[in-house]
Protein backbone atom coordinates (compact mmCIF):
# COMPACT_ATOMS: atom_id res chain seq x y z
CA UNK A 1 0.00 0.00 0.00
CA UNK A 2 1.28 3.37 -0.93
CA UNK A 3 1.81 6.19 2.16
CA UNK A 4 0.54 9.44 1.06
CA UNK A 5 1.72 12.40 3.30
CA UNK A 6 -0.89 14.66 5.12
CA UNK A 7 -2.24 17.45 2.20
CA UNK A 8 -4.26 19.90 1.97
CA UNK A 9 -6.73 20.86 -0.78
CA UNK A 10 -8.89 23.90 -1.75
CA UNK A 11 -10.78 24.35 -4.76
CA UNK A 12 -13.82 27.06 -6.08
CA UNK A 13 -17.18 25.83 -4.40
CA UNK A 14 -18.92 25.80 -7.28
CA UNK A 15 -18.01 25.21 -10.83
CA UNK A 16 -20.50 25.46 -13.90
CA UNK A 17 -19.56 23.60 -17.40
CA UNK A 18 -22.14 24.26 -19.72
CA UNK A 19 -21.58 25.92 -23.48
CA UNK A 20 -24.01 29.12 -23.18
CA UNK A 21 -23.69 29.12 -19.26
CA UNK A 22 -22.31 33.24 -19.34
CA UNK A 23 -25.69 33.80 -21.08
CA UNK A 24 -27.67 32.82 -18.41
CA UNK A 25 -25.71 34.45 -15.30
CA UNK A 26 -28.19 36.30 -14.28
CA UNK A 27 -30.23 33.10 -12.99
CA UNK A 28 -26.95 31.57 -11.54
CA UNK A 29 -26.63 34.98 -9.54
CA UNK A 30 -29.92 34.80 -7.86
CA UNK A 31 -29.06 31.12 -7.06
CA UNK A 32 -26.13 31.88 -5.26
CA UNK A 33 -26.16 35.72 -4.77
CA UNK A 34 -30.08 36.52 -3.62
CA UNK A 35 -29.00 39.37 -1.83
CA UNK A 36 -26.08 40.74 -4.59
CA UNK A 37 -27.60 43.87 -6.25
CA UNK A 38 -24.84 46.10 -7.94
CA UNK A 39 -22.47 44.26 -10.18
CA UNK A 40 -19.37 44.88 -11.60
CA UNK A 41 -17.92 43.74 -14.80
CA UNK A 42 -14.14 43.45 -14.92
CA UNK A 43 -12.75 42.64 -18.60
CA UNK A 44 -10.21 43.95 -21.17
CA UNK A 45 -11.30 46.19 -24.31
CA UNK A 46 -10.07 43.44 -26.47
CA UNK A 47 -13.05 41.66 -25.23
CA UNK A 48 -15.40 44.50 -24.80
CA UNK A 49 -15.03 45.19 -28.49
CA UNK A 50 -16.03 41.29 -29.77
CA UNK A 51 -19.86 42.19 -28.32
CA UNK A 52 -19.27 38.48 -26.19
CA UNK A 53 -19.94 40.37 -23.20
CA UNK A 54 -23.51 42.05 -23.91
CA UNK A 55 -25.75 38.71 -23.65
CA UNK A 56 -23.80 38.24 -19.35
CA UNK A 57 -24.82 41.58 -18.77
CA UNK A 58 -28.12 41.73 -20.14
CA UNK A 59 -29.11 38.75 -18.48
CA UNK A 60 -27.92 40.44 -15.07
CA UNK A 61 -30.01 43.55 -15.41
CA UNK A 62 -32.66 41.08 -15.98
CA UNK A 63 -32.56 40.00 -12.98
CA UNK A 64 -32.55 43.07 -11.18
CA UNK A 65 -29.04 43.86 -10.71
CA UNK A 66 -27.65 46.97 -11.95
CA UNK A 67 -24.25 46.90 -14.10
CA UNK A 68 -20.84 48.91 -14.77
CA UNK A 69 -18.50 47.50 -16.67
CA UNK A 70 -14.30 48.14 -16.26
CA UNK A 71 -12.74 47.49 -19.59
CA UNK A 72 -9.52 48.99 -19.35
CA UNK A 73 -7.45 45.84 -18.24
CA UNK A 74 -4.23 44.86 -20.24
CA UNK A 75 -1.73 42.21 -20.31
CA UNK A 76 0.44 41.87 -16.55
CA UNK A 77 -1.85 44.71 -15.38
CA UNK A 78 -0.15 47.27 -13.41
CA UNK A 79 -0.84 48.76 -10.15
CA UNK A 80 -2.58 51.71 -11.61
CA UNK A 81 -5.00 49.76 -13.24
CA UNK A 82 -6.11 47.61 -9.95
CA UNK A 83 -6.67 51.23 -8.51
CA UNK A 84 -8.35 52.83 -11.29
CA UNK A 85 -11.24 49.57 -11.35
CA UNK A 86 -11.34 49.95 -7.04
CA UNK A 87 -11.94 53.43 -7.57
CA UNK A 88 -14.72 52.29 -10.35
CA UNK A 89 -16.25 49.93 -7.55
CA UNK A 90 -16.27 51.91 -4.59
CA UNK A 91 -18.24 54.40 -6.80
CA UNK A 92 -20.34 52.22 -7.94
CA UNK A 93 -21.18 50.70 -4.30
CA UNK A 94 -20.29 47.07 -6.16
CA UNK A 95 -21.49 44.42 -4.11
CA UNK A 96 -20.46 41.60 -6.19
CA UNK A 97 -17.44 41.01 -8.86
CA UNK A 98 -17.50 39.22 -11.86
CA UNK A 99 -14.28 38.53 -14.01
CA UNK A 100 -14.85 37.93 -17.65
CA UNK A 101 -11.72 37.69 -20.00
CA UNK A 102 -8.19 36.03 -19.26
CA UNK A 103 -5.75 35.59 -16.55
CA UNK A 104 -5.61 39.77 -16.10
CA UNK A 105 -8.93 40.71 -16.17
CA UNK A 106 -9.80 37.54 -13.56
CA UNK A 107 -7.05 38.42 -11.20
CA UNK A 108 -8.03 42.24 -11.06
CA UNK A 109 -11.64 40.51 -10.08
CA UNK A 110 -9.86 38.85 -7.32
CA UNK A 111 -8.39 41.86 -6.01
CA UNK A 112 -11.01 44.04 -6.50
CA UNK A 113 -13.15 41.81 -4.95
CA UNK A 114 -10.74 41.73 -1.74
CA UNK A 115 -10.19 45.26 -1.45
CA UNK A 116 -13.60 47.10 -2.30
CA UNK A 117 -14.93 47.23 1.18
CA UNK A 118 -11.06 46.82 2.88
CA UNK A 119 -9.09 49.69 4.51
CA UNK A 120 -5.97 47.01 3.50
CA UNK A 121 -3.76 48.88 0.56
CA UNK A 122 -2.28 47.06 -2.52
CA UNK A 123 0.85 46.96 -1.32
CA UNK A 124 0.11 45.42 1.98
CA UNK A 125 -1.57 42.08 0.75
CA UNK A 126 1.75 41.23 -1.70
CA UNK A 127 2.97 37.92 -0.78
CA UNK A 128 1.58 34.49 1.02
CA UNK A 129 -1.36 34.83 3.21
CA UNK A 130 -1.48 38.80 4.17
CA UNK A 131 -4.93 39.13 3.10
CA UNK A 132 -7.34 40.00 5.58
CA UNK A 133 -10.81 39.63 6.38
CA UNK A 134 -13.56 38.89 3.87
CA UNK A 135 -14.29 40.07 0.08
CA UNK A 136 -17.20 40.46 -2.07
CA UNK A 137 -18.82 37.71 -3.52
CA UNK A 138 -16.78 36.61 -6.91
CA UNK A 139 -17.35 35.09 -10.13
CA UNK A 140 -14.92 34.08 -12.60
CA UNK A 141 -15.73 33.72 -16.45
CA UNK A 142 -12.66 32.95 -18.29
CA UNK A 143 -12.46 33.82 -22.35
CA UNK A 144 -9.21 31.36 -22.80
CA UNK A 145 -8.33 27.74 -21.96
CA UNK A 146 -4.87 28.86 -20.82
CA UNK A 147 -4.78 30.72 -17.13
CA UNK A 148 -6.81 28.51 -14.83
CA UNK A 149 -7.26 31.76 -13.30
CA UNK A 150 -11.00 31.04 -12.36
CA UNK A 151 -10.15 28.40 -9.62
CA UNK A 152 -6.52 29.69 -8.49
CA UNK A 153 -5.81 31.96 -4.98
CA UNK A 154 -3.13 33.49 -7.23
CA UNK A 155 -3.09 37.13 -8.30
CA UNK A 156 -0.26 38.40 -10.83
CA UNK A 157 0.25 42.26 -10.38
CA UNK A 158 3.24 44.27 -12.09
CA UNK A 159 5.07 46.71 -9.97
CA UNK A 160 7.48 48.49 -11.90
CA UNK A 161 8.70 48.31 -14.96
CA UNK A 162 9.95 44.90 -15.42
CA UNK A 163 8.72 43.35 -12.35
CA UNK A 164 5.71 41.40 -10.51
CA UNK A 165 4.41 40.69 -7.47
CA UNK A 166 2.52 37.73 -6.57
CA UNK A 167 -0.42 37.98 -3.76
CA UNK A 168 -1.71 33.99 -2.78
CA UNK A 169 -4.42 34.04 -0.62
CA UNK A 170 -7.77 31.59 0.60
CA UNK A 171 -10.01 35.08 0.11
CA UNK A 172 -8.93 34.70 -3.69
CA UNK A 173 -10.77 31.74 -4.36
CA UNK A 174 -13.87 32.08 -6.61
CA UNK A 175 -17.20 31.74 -5.16
CA UNK A 176 -18.38 30.65 -8.82
CA UNK A 177 -17.08 29.71 -11.75
CA UNK A 178 -18.68 29.47 -15.20
CA UNK A 179 -17.06 27.67 -18.30
CA UNK A 180 -18.59 28.82 -21.22
CA UNK A 181 -16.49 27.75 -24.45
CA UNK A 182 -19.12 29.80 -26.48
CA UNK A 183 -17.22 32.68 -25.02
CA UNK A 184 -13.43 31.29 -26.54
CA UNK A 185 -14.95 30.98 -30.41
CA UNK A 186 -13.01 33.81 -31.73
CA UNK A 187 -9.42 32.83 -30.53
CA UNK A 188 -7.02 33.14 -32.66
CA UNK A 189 -5.24 29.90 -33.51
CA UNK A 190 -1.74 31.69 -32.04
CA UNK A 191 -3.56 33.30 -28.76
CA UNK A 192 -5.01 29.11 -28.39
CA UNK A 193 -2.23 27.33 -28.77
CA UNK A 194 -0.17 29.78 -26.60
CA UNK A 195 -3.05 29.73 -23.79
CA UNK A 196 -3.21 25.97 -24.70
CA UNK A 197 0.38 25.33 -23.67
CA UNK A 198 0.18 27.35 -20.69
CA UNK A 199 -2.09 25.16 -18.87
CA UNK A 200 -0.19 22.16 -19.88
CA UNK A 201 2.46 23.81 -18.11
CA UNK A 202 0.78 23.71 -15.10
CA UNK A 203 -0.14 20.62 -15.35
CA UNK A 204 3.18 19.28 -16.06
CA UNK A 205 4.74 21.80 -13.19
CA UNK A 206 2.01 20.57 -10.61
CA UNK A 207 2.62 17.08 -11.25
CA UNK A 208 6.24 17.61 -10.53
CA UNK A 209 6.32 20.16 -7.77
CA UNK A 210 9.10 19.84 -4.92
CA UNK A 211 6.06 20.94 -1.97
CA UNK A 212 2.66 20.17 -1.78
CA UNK A 213 2.24 17.06 -4.36
CA UNK A 214 -0.52 15.06 -3.53
CA UNK A 215 -2.76 12.75 -5.03
CA UNK A 216 -5.65 14.34 -5.56
CA UNK A 217 -3.36 17.35 -7.49
CA UNK A 218 -1.74 14.15 -9.13
CA UNK A 219 -5.28 13.09 -10.52
CA UNK A 220 -6.51 16.72 -11.86
CA UNK A 221 -2.98 17.21 -13.48
CA UNK A 222 -3.34 14.18 -15.53
CA UNK A 223 -6.90 14.76 -16.80
CA UNK A 224 -5.90 17.78 -17.44
CA UNK A 225 -3.05 16.78 -19.35
CA UNK A 226 -5.08 14.00 -21.23
CA UNK A 227 -7.93 16.59 -22.53
CA UNK A 228 -5.15 19.87 -23.95
CA UNK A 229 -3.31 17.41 -25.88
CA UNK A 230 -5.96 15.66 -27.30
CA UNK A 231 -7.60 18.69 -28.35
CA UNK A 232 -4.79 21.84 -28.98
CA UNK A 233 -3.86 21.28 -32.54
CA UNK A 234 -7.45 20.52 -33.28
CA UNK A 235 -8.89 23.80 -32.07
CA UNK A 236 -6.19 25.60 -33.41
CA UNK A 237 -7.18 24.03 -37.00
CA UNK A 238 -11.00 24.30 -35.81
CA UNK A 239 -11.67 27.30 -33.75
CA UNK A 240 -15.25 27.22 -34.01
CA UNK A 241 -15.69 23.30 -32.70
CA UNK A 242 -17.13 24.16 -29.33
CA UNK A 243 -17.20 20.46 -28.13
CA UNK A 244 -13.41 20.91 -28.76
CA UNK A 245 -13.26 23.90 -26.82
CA UNK A 246 -15.35 23.48 -24.04
CA UNK A 247 -12.20 20.20 -23.65
CA UNK A 248 -10.08 23.13 -23.66
CA UNK A 249 -11.50 25.04 -21.09
CA UNK A 250 -12.04 21.91 -18.36
CA UNK A 251 -8.59 21.07 -19.12
CA UNK A 252 -7.49 24.27 -18.14
CA UNK A 253 -9.11 24.34 -15.31
CA UNK A 254 -8.31 21.06 -14.01
CA UNK A 255 -5.01 22.19 -14.08
CA UNK A 256 -5.28 25.54 -12.25
CA UNK A 257 -6.90 23.19 -9.48
CA UNK A 258 -3.88 21.14 -9.40
CA UNK A 259 -1.26 24.03 -9.29
CA UNK A 260 -3.23 25.99 -7.12
CA UNK A 261 -2.69 23.38 -4.31
CA UNK A 262 0.48 22.13 -5.94
CA UNK A 263 2.65 25.05 -6.76
CA UNK A 264 4.72 25.66 -10.41
CA UNK A 265 8.26 25.63 -10.56
CA UNK A 266 10.53 26.96 -12.54
CA UNK A 267 9.43 27.03 -16.13
CA UNK A 268 6.97 29.89 -14.60
CA UNK A 269 10.07 31.83 -12.73
CA UNK A 270 12.36 31.88 -16.00
CA UNK A 271 8.98 32.52 -18.47
CA UNK A 272 8.53 36.02 -15.92
CA UNK A 273 11.53 37.77 -16.97
CA UNK A 274 10.71 37.65 -20.48
CA UNK A 275 7.30 39.27 -19.79
CA UNK A 276 8.26 41.46 -18.06
CA UNK A 277 11.21 42.76 -19.90
CA UNK A 278 10.12 41.83 -23.48
CA UNK A 279 6.07 41.96 -23.06
CA UNK A 280 5.38 38.70 -24.91
CA UNK A 281 2.37 37.21 -23.63
CA UNK A 282 2.53 34.79 -20.50
CA UNK A 283 1.51 31.99 -22.45
CA UNK A 284 4.11 31.74 -24.55
CA UNK A 285 6.91 33.09 -22.73
CA UNK A 286 6.19 29.86 -20.42
CA UNK A 287 6.29 27.71 -24.39
CA UNK A 288 9.49 29.12 -24.88
CA UNK A 289 11.59 27.77 -21.44
CA UNK A 290 9.72 25.13 -21.15
CA UNK A 291 11.27 22.05 -23.43
CA UNK A 292 14.55 23.42 -21.74
CA UNK A 293 13.91 23.70 -18.06
CA UNK A 294 12.74 19.88 -18.51
CA UNK A 295 15.56 18.77 -20.16
CA UNK A 296 17.85 20.88 -17.19
CA UNK A 297 15.21 19.19 -14.58
CA UNK A 298 15.66 15.49 -16.45
CA UNK A 299 18.20 13.61 -14.03
CA UNK A 300 16.03 14.36 -11.05
CA UNK A 301 12.41 14.46 -12.78
CA UNK A 302 13.00 11.46 -15.39
CA UNK A 303 10.66 8.81 -13.38
CA UNK A 304 7.89 11.46 -13.52
CA UNK A 305 7.87 12.75 -17.07
CA UNK A 306 7.81 9.30 -17.97
CA UNK A 307 4.53 8.96 -16.17
CA UNK A 308 3.47 12.19 -18.16
CA UNK A 309 4.47 10.72 -21.34
CA UNK A 310 2.06 7.87 -21.03
CA UNK A 311 -0.74 10.40 -20.99
CA UNK A 312 0.42 12.92 -23.58
CA UNK A 313 1.90 10.66 -25.79
CA UNK A 314 0.20 7.38 -25.35
CA UNK A 315 2.09 5.65 -28.36
CA UNK A 316 5.86 6.00 -27.04
CA UNK A 317 7.32 3.10 -25.52
CA UNK A 318 10.76 1.87 -24.11
CA UNK A 319 12.88 3.04 -20.95
CA UNK A 320 11.84 5.66 -18.54
CA UNK A 321 14.57 7.84 -20.22
CA UNK A 322 12.90 7.39 -23.68
CA UNK A 323 9.09 8.24 -21.93
CA UNK A 324 10.46 11.09 -20.28
CA UNK A 325 12.24 11.96 -23.27
CA UNK A 326 8.89 11.52 -25.60
CA UNK A 327 7.19 13.75 -23.42
CA UNK A 328 9.65 17.02 -24.09
CA UNK A 329 9.87 15.69 -28.08
CA UNK A 330 5.97 16.24 -27.31
CA UNK A 331 5.86 19.64 -26.01
CA UNK A 332 7.96 20.68 -28.94
CA UNK A 333 6.51 19.49 -31.67
CA UNK A 334 3.48 20.50 -30.30
CA UNK A 335 4.75 24.70 -30.24
CA UNK A 336 6.20 23.94 -33.55
CA UNK A 337 2.84 22.17 -35.39
CA UNK A 338 0.94 25.12 -33.78
CA UNK A 339 2.60 27.73 -35.84
CA UNK A 340 3.90 29.89 -32.57
CA UNK A 341 7.44 31.19 -31.84
CA UNK A 342 10.27 28.56 -30.59
CA UNK A 343 13.00 30.66 -29.87
CA UNK A 344 13.84 33.93 -27.88
CA UNK A 345 15.11 35.41 -30.85
CA UNK A 346 12.23 35.47 -32.45
CA UNK A 347 10.49 37.74 -29.79
CA UNK A 348 13.16 40.30 -29.81
CA UNK A 349 15.67 38.38 -27.17
CA UNK A 350 19.74 38.58 -27.88
CA UNK A 351 22.87 37.29 -26.31
CA UNK A 352 23.05 40.72 -24.73
CA UNK A 353 19.66 40.12 -22.80
CA UNK A 354 20.86 36.97 -20.88
CA UNK A 355 22.19 38.17 -17.95
CA UNK A 356 19.29 40.38 -17.38
CA UNK A 357 16.87 37.47 -17.31
CA UNK A 358 18.93 35.59 -15.23
CA UNK A 359 19.33 38.16 -12.44
CA UNK A 360 15.72 38.80 -12.57
CA UNK A 361 14.48 34.97 -13.04
CA UNK A 362 16.83 34.60 -9.25
CA UNK A 363 14.07 37.33 -7.62
CA UNK A 364 11.59 34.06 -8.21
CA UNK A 365 12.21 32.68 -4.83
CA UNK A 366 8.48 31.88 -4.44
CA UNK A 367 8.73 29.30 -7.46
CA UNK A 368 11.93 28.52 -7.90
CA UNK A 369 11.83 26.91 -4.56
CA UNK A 370 9.10 24.72 -5.82
CA UNK A 371 11.67 23.23 -8.52
CA UNK A 372 12.60 19.31 -7.72
CA UNK A 373 15.93 20.75 -8.68
CA UNK A 374 18.06 23.82 -7.79
CA UNK A 375 18.19 26.59 -10.23
CA UNK A 376 21.03 28.83 -10.15
CA UNK A 377 22.08 32.22 -12.22
CA UNK A 378 25.05 30.08 -14.22
CA UNK A 379 21.75 27.40 -14.53
CA UNK A 380 18.79 29.63 -15.78
CA UNK A 381 21.28 31.67 -18.04
CA UNK A 382 22.58 28.42 -19.76
CA UNK A 383 18.43 28.00 -20.17
CA UNK A 384 18.21 30.95 -21.75
CA UNK A 385 20.80 30.24 -23.67
CA UNK A 386 19.33 27.05 -25.00
CA UNK A 387 16.09 28.93 -26.04
CA UNK A 388 17.92 31.46 -28.01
Amino acid sequence: MPEFPPFAFSTVAHIVAEPGAAANLGAHLRQHFPHARRALFITDAGFLRTGLVQAPVASVKAAGLACEIYSEVIADPPEQTILDALEVARVAGSDIIIGIGGGSSMDVAKLIAVLANSDQALSAIYGIGNVAGHRLPLVQIPTTAGTGSEVTNIAIVTTGATTKMGIVAPQLYADLALLDAELTLGLPPAVTAATGIDAMVHAIEAYTTRHKKNPLSDMLAKQALSLLSANLLHVCEHGRDLVARQAMLLGAMLAGQAFSNAPVAAVHALAYPIGGNFHVPHGLSNSLVLPHVLRFNMPVAMPLYAELAEVVVPQASGSTEALAEALVVAMEQLAASAGIERRLQQVGITEQDLDKLADDAMLQTRLLGNNLRHVGHADARAIYAAAL
